[in-house]
């Protein structure tokens, strides 16, 4: 079998993914082998230990390295086929190690939410982000001025969907001295009662003209979120959707969108630290996760990813249209597949980031590969196991995971397979369902005949990847047969 390592992937070459290889294993880190404590994660992982008889500590999440690689070629190929660049939501694993090989399989760059998250995101060398939030916290906004000052390279894109957040950004950049201009998108809301956006055309054309008045922003799109669609279906998204695009129209053809020579001109009207560049030349040399120098140290990607890094690099001074979470990215390509020609090229963003994992729950069931399975089909990457700790009655049993190791939010785990405590034999979990959770505990409700005693292990699958990934600062990547080749490190 052919070893399928996070740490072995190209990126790994970059210095600050590839150094959380070298940071110690110790009482942080939930579920690993007790006689690892002082040993280096990449020590760890060179030791190709069991899941199951290597020294791990129930209970355990495991993700199938397996599966992630086939989800992120997946995701790669569909965006290729149907002409989107995407940036997956980075919120679901916080991961830099699977930012990394989200970028080397074609990613534009990465969502973030919150700056916390775009901290991180810089932290590890990424060059593109996109916050899919109106950014006013006006210390953010100066840790922004920074990064953009001393990265030329640096591109950020952010929402606004309020005349009043406008005021606040350019305020605070103003008094950060911001030599570049934050480029933002308008964001439309999904409908009355959905979640932040603009509401109408017309107070998205307000905003547009606030950002326009101002010298510290620059319009570069629009953007929105059609999961907030109002008792959603195919059509009404679609018909969200197409407002979207009209508005990106209507923009365009009022001449509403900056181009990158105003932020030139800004840059130019103000003093520019002598260190920048080298500060940004810095950046480089400790790991850009996102835009590699060409050449030798260039991440071997496939042609779908090559390709869609060459569209979003002619795309960097284009229109941004950006829709798309990871129920209804169908309708998003199919709506975007019809986007007429602008006065430049449009960059047309897919924020999709569950697709990562995926699961056995609430994403399995929205997943738009239900809908075009001729497409193909993302993998579960998840799987928790957790010991069998008492077994008081023939109808019930509990496990030692609980709310703090467990999503639950959505769906209750649910129980797939039990592992021997006796032998090691693998067999379904048949009669066995999770009726509930506690802080430490799973309750398990058992059938008659049901196989099942103290000491077995039971493999669960999660709902709802975000809070999943959240509990877990260092989760072993296991291969079919068992074997953890590498350690996925999360930043929450």
């Amino acid at each position: 079998m052919t070893t399928t390592s996070i740490e072995e992937a190209p990126l790994a070459a970059y210095r600050p993914v590839a150094g959380l290889a070298d940071e110690l294993i110790d009482h942080r880190f939930k579920a690993l082998p007790p006689d690892a404590e002082g040993l280096t994660v990449g020590a760890l992982a060179a030791e190709r230990r069991d899941l199951f008889t290597g020294g791990f500590t129930t209970p355990v999440l495991a993700l199938s390295a397996e599966s992630v690689e086939h989800n992120l070629a997946l995701l790669e190929s569909y965006a290729e086929r149907h002409g989107l660049a995407f940036a997956p939501h980075g919120k679901t694993s916080m991961s830099p190690q699977l930012f990394a090989r989200q970028l080397e399989h074609g990613a534009w760059g990465i969502t973030a939410a919150v700056p916390h998250q775009a901290r991180v995101y810089r932290a590890y060398g990424i060059r593109r982000i996109f916050l899919a939030n109106e950014l006013v916290d006006a210390a953010a906004l100066r840790w922004l001025a920074g990064e953009l000052d001393r990265d030329p390279e640096f591109r950020f894109v952010c929402y606004v969907d309020s005349v009043r957040g406008v005021e606040l950004m350019d305020e605070a950049l103003r008094a950060a001295g911001a030599s570049r201009p934050v480029d933002v998108v308008v964001e439309l809301g999904a409908g009355e009662g959905a979640r932040t956006g603009a509401r109408t055309e017309a107070e998205c054309a307000a905003v547009a003209d606030a950002v326009a008045a101002t010298g510290t922003l620059r319009l570069v799109g629009v953007a929105g979120y059609e999961g907030e669609v109002p008792d959603a279906t195919g059509e009404r998204v679609r018909e969200w959707l197409r407002r979207l695009v009209a508005l990106a129209v209507a923009f365009d053809r009022e001449g509403r969108f900056g181009r990158k020579d105003r932020g030139d001109r800004l840059a130019a009207s103000r003093t520019v630290p002598a260190k920048a560049g080298a500060a940004a030349g810095e950046a480089g040399a400790a790991g850009e996760a996102a835009e590699p120098a060409r050449g030798e140290s260039e991440p071997a990607a496939g042609e779908a990813g090559a390709a869609m890094r060459r569209v979003a690099d002619a795309t960097d001074d284009g229109i941004v249209i950006s829709a798309g979470g990871s129920a209804w990215f169908d309708a998003v390509a199919d709506v975007f597949a019809q986007i007429p020609e602008l006065s430049r090229p449009v960059l047309k963003l897919l924020r999709s980031g569950a697709y990562v994992s995926h699961d056995d729950g609430h994403y399995r069931h929205l997943t738009p590969f239900n809908r075009v399975p001729e497409e193909g089909a993302l993998r579960p990457a998840f799987r928790l196991w957790a010991q069998v700790v008492s077994r008081p009655s023939p109808g019930q049993a509990f496990l030692n995971a609980g709310k703090r190791d467990a999503a639950y939010d959505l769906d209750l785990p649910q129980a797939q397979v039990v592992r021997s405590g006796r032998d090691g034999t693998v067999r379904p979990a048949t009669g066995i369902t999770v009726g509930g959770l506690s802080d430490q505990h799973t309750w398990l409700r058992t059938e008659p005949g049901a196989e099942l005693e103290v000491g077995d292990w039971v493999g669960m699958g999660l709902s709802h990847p975000c809070t999943s990934f959240d509990k877990w600062q260092l989760i072993p990547l296991v291969e079919a047969d068992g074997t953890v080749t590498d350690y996925i490190r999360t930043f929450f």
